[in-house]
């Protein structure tokens, strides 16, 4: 957990609560739009970044060595552009970072981020870390058992949307249908698994079979596409 003896860590805390939007990396869209949806139902002001662009990359690259990740480099990058942006106030605003608190240097990236703060001026800037492990502690930022069931729904319904949409997208036969359907389901499941549990207290496979009928209703072409695999 961190202490004082941080230099960099800065801590998150109730009063921040009240008027500070938090930023999200765009790591996982379908996901993390569902956990911001999720979490402004508790009161947080939570808002997913969507830009990018090579600007992104070269401003990343400016306050990151080039040996690092690249997903470190594009998120840093992201989140000192929307610092910069003019768009939010610096001093009323906390970044938010997903870590595994494992072996990974992904865990590491954090680290790199409020130095690449730091330097860019922004040192002032909170840091949430949200980990499962308890690395670090945030006063303004604790989840209950039930907070934490509903965003571990939050990703499993991540995963479905984008399996559903991947599956879809090449087969409609109108352009856009598929994801047009997955910002409604979006939207509403953020809502309705937030505060309020209104789908909260039902099963899980009731709604995932709400949401598969949905994306079969679709209209598709009969054909087969060419099946892609990435490596690397």
């Amino acid at each position: 957990m961190a202490t004082a003896t941080n230099k960099y860590y800065i801590q998150f805390t109730e009063e921040m609560k009240q008027d500070y939007t938090i930023l999200a990396p765009n790591m996982l869209p379908a996901h993390f739009k569902l956990i911001c949806n999720f979490m402004n139902t508790y009161g947080f002001h939570m808002e997913l970044l969507e830009t990018d662009g090579p600007e992104i990359t070269e401003l990343g690259l400016r306050y990151v060595h080039n040996d690092a990740c690249y997903p470190a480099i594009l998120v840093i990058g992201q989140f000192l552009d929307a610092l910069m942006s003019g768009k939010y106030d610096p001093h009323k605003t906390a970044l938010i970072y997903f870590q595994t608190g494992g072996g990974c240097r992904a865990s590491n990236y954090i680290s790199l981020l409020r130095k690449a703060l730091d330097k860019a001026g922004f040192g002032y800037v909170p840091v949430i870390s949200f980990s499962f492990s308890d690395l670090e502690d945030h006063s303004g930022f604790k989840l209950s058992i039930k907070q934490l069931l509903g965003l571990l729904d939050a990703v499993l319904y991540g995963d479905l949307l984008w399996l559903l949409v991947n599956q879809t997208r090449p087969y409609e036969i109108k352009a856009g249908d598929a994801e047009a359907l997955e910002a409604e389901w979006i939207k509403r499941l953020g809502e309705d698994i937030g505060a309020d549990s209104k789908l909260f207290r039902r099963h899980s496979k009731d709604i995932c079979r709400e949401i598969i009928k949905d994306f079969a209703a679709i209209p598709k072409e009969k054909r087969k596409a060419v099946k892609v695999g990435i490596v690397g």
